[in-house]
């Protein structure tokens, strides 16, 4: 891995120099593969990014995971039961998002900067679907719109840090030399399918000079692939089968564990 990574370099730095003689691009990186193929023995795995630069300049990468919208549910303790009371629900929500840098963010670029571009957990913002719920204060007052946005969507960025596709430790993005750079990106057992993106961004003087986004597929294999797409092409079939099986197992068991008379 480490000699094919190496390569890799090389080859981007070769790539590069010519590029420079055409016209010059300010970075220019790649993966160590594009596809992650996930096996009923996936249990994570990385991919490790090479890039250069022209000049001098920061390093941002951001990995996302598909989209997709996301409810977040308040529970309260009533009557000793824990329920529903609130709920909200965001688009546009990446299923993984990582990022890596070769400094702290707030070294590289204003706040308002890294929010309009949504880089850094804590300037990821998503867009509401319908009305937010009517919540509060202990003291009887009505809670701020804004206030009740924030806490669900700490909520939801919390809820995908346990289940560890959202990494708060940022990644370290490590120059080779003074144009070649390289990070590794950490994909845990239980990373969702479909299409990422890996974007690198160039800062300088705080400000993005430019960006470069790069596909990532992550795909199931095998028999558990096929299993999967069959669910989801034919979830009526899938459904009758599922309980046919179910009950073959349970007639089964019933016979092999019935005890003698």
């Amino acid at each position: 891995m480490g000699r094919v990574a190496t390569m890799l370099g090389l080859l981007l730095i070769g790539g590069a120099s010519i590029a420079r003689g055409a016209a010059a691009q300010d970075v220019v990186a790649d993966l160590s593969h594009h596809l992650i193929a996930i096996t009923t023995e996936f249990t994570g795995t990385a991919v490790t990014l090479f890039g250069t630069i022209e000049g001098e300049g920061d390093i941002a990468i951001i990995v996302r995971g598909p989209s997709e919208p996301v409810t977040v549910r308040q529970k309260d303790r009533v009557a000793g039961i824990w329920i529903n009371s609130a709920s909200v629900t965001f688009e546009q929500v990446p299923s993984y998002y990582s990022v890596a840098a070769n400094q702290p963010l707030e070294r590289i670029a204003r706040p308002s900067v890294l929010s309009r571009h949504g880089i850094g957990l804590n300037y990821l913002r998503f867009p509401v679907r319908g009305d937010l719920p009517r919540m509060t204060l202990p003291g009887g007052e009505a809670e701020d719109p804004e206030q009740v946005t924030t806490m669900f969507r700490e909520a939801l960025i919390r809820n995908m840090q346990d289940d560890d596709l959202y990494i708060d430790d940022l990644g370290v993005v490590t120059f080779l030399g003074p144009t070649l750079f390289r990070a590794t990106v950490e994909f845990p057992a239980n990373v969702p399918t479909g299409q990422f993106t890996v974007s690198v961004y160039l800062f300088r003087d705080g400000d993005i000079v430019t960006a470069q986004t790069t596909p990532l597929v992550v795909s199931k294999i095998g028999l558990g692939a096929e299993v999967f797409d069959f669910s989801r092409r034919y979830a009526a079939a899938y459904g009758l089968v599922a309980i046919a099986v179910a009950v073959f197992f349970g007639w089964l068991a019933s016979i092999l564990f019935r005890s003698p008379r």
